[in-house]
Formats: C-alpha cells, sequence, structure tokens
C-alpha cells in the first residue's frame, strides 16, 4: 500500500482526518489502486475559493476540486493505469476538500459528516481518473452510478472494520498547520444516513447534489495547474 498523504489547515478538520484518511485507503484498494500515491487537503472555504477562482475562473468556495497530475495513465474512466506506471507507481494527484461546504451540505442532506466527506473523496477521486460528469448526461449517470458502487463498497469495508484504524507506521502521513493544532469546535448532531433509500430518494440526494457545485473537468484543472 502506498502513502496516503492528508494535510488540514483549519482546525475544524483536525477531527475527521483520520477517518478520512482510512477511506482513503480503502476506497484505493477497492479500486486496484494500492500501488498508487494520493494526497488529500482538508480546507476551509477562504482557502478553497482562492484555489477555485486560480484555477477555473469561479470566485466562489465549492465543496471539492481535483488535480491530476498523471491524468495520462488513465483513459477516461477506465481506472486501469497503463503497465509503465505498474512498475513506477504514480502519484494519482491531489483531492482538496472543504471542511466548511462539506459540514454545511451533510447538515442539509441529513447525513452525518463522515458520510459527506467520503462521497466527496470518492467523487474527486473519480474525477483524478478521467470521469467527467459535465461532458453528458451519459458520463453524468455513468459517474454518479460508480460513486455508488464504490460508496456501497466502502460501507461494507466500513462496517467491517470499525475497530481497526491506520497508524502513521502503515505508511500514511498528516500535516496539520497551526490552525490544525487547536481544538476542534465540538460540532451540532446531526442525523445519520439512512441505510435503506429508496431510488426515489437516492435521485433526490443526487439532485440535491449537483447544487452543489461539483468539480470541474480534471483536464481543465490539469492544464492551469501548469502554467
Amino acid at each position: 500500500m502506498r502513502a496516503v498523504a492528508v494535510k488540514c489547515d483549519t482546525a475544524g478538520a483536525r477531527r475527521y482526518i483520520r477517518r478520512v484518511r482510512a477511506d482513503a485507503r480503502a476506497l484505493l484498494k477497492l479500486l486496484s489502486l494500492e500501488h498508487c500515491e494520493l494526497s488529500l487537503v482538508l480546507t476551509g472555504d477562504s482557502a478553497i475559493r482562492v484555489l477555485n477562482r486560480a484555477f477555473r475562473g469561479k470566485d466562489r468556495s465549492t465543496d471539492v476540486l481535483s488535480f491530476p497530475q498523471l491524468e495520462e495513465c488513465f483513459p477516461e474512466g477506465t481506472e486501469q493505469a497503463a503497465p509503465l506506471y505498474k512498475a513506477m507507481p504514480p502519484p494519482l494527484g491531489d483531492v482538496v476538500i472543504s471542511i466548511d461546504t462539506a459540514l454545511r451540505q451533510a447538515e442539509l442532506l441529513g447525513i452525518t459528516p463522515e458520510s459527506r466527506l467520503r462521497k466527496l473523496l470518492i467523487h474527486g477521486v473519480l474525477h483524478l481518473l478521467g470521469y467527467d460528469h459535465e461532458k453528458s448526461p451519459h458520463d453524468a449517470l455513468r459517474m454518479f452510478a460508480r460513486e455508488r458502487e464504490l460508496a456501497a463498497g466502502l460501507a461494507k469495508t466500513i462496517a467491517g472494520s470499525l475497530s481497526v484504524m491506520p497508524t502513521e507506521a502503515e505508511g500514511s502521513r498528516t500535516v496539520c498547520g497551526a490552525q490544525g493544532r487547536n481544538k476542534a469546535a465540538a460540532m451540532p448532531p446531526i442525523g445519520a444516513e439512512s441505510p435503506h433509500k429508496t431510488g426515489s430518494q437516492h435521485r433526490v440526494d443526487e439532485e440535491r447534489s449537483r447544487r452543489f457545485a461539483p468539480v470541474d473537468r480534471p483536464g481543465i484543472l490539469q492544464r492551469a495547474s501548469r502554467s
């Protein structure tokens, strides 16, 4: 298993670091990408707004941004790395999540913060792999279906290993800024996500999620990051 590097630069994100890191490691395993490296950043609305303005030309905060580093080794949405990169483990790229926006979305959707962060993580990683819900309705349906599959797989993995949390010695790294050393503010109680949703309820959740300004196409972000 390659490293999952997690950086937090806001106090409110510190309490979620271990869970997000564990989810990321489990997600890479589900995708058969244990050989890859992944960088995660948990930040606030102000910082992600700066990135959104710089790389997408949108002067507002958003929930998640993806910055692929080796887009060419993953044909669009195939999740299959080229043989060269199997021998030379590649960094997938960076996924930046705004904890502020994620917490607001969790409350609005009636789910736990951990569940919302997990969905944003899946969404961001799929963009690193070439999935793009903005290209066409077909691509959107394909990406959202894959998100649901991975979310279900992660739920099973988490249910079977709640007591097993990764340690720093297992290849994961955590970097917290000065604010991250402060005690995280107490969170208001948020209702847990229902494990038995109907098809219509899933569609309602998808429709709500689409209102949250999802990430732009990975290729655009990648080109912008080179300038």
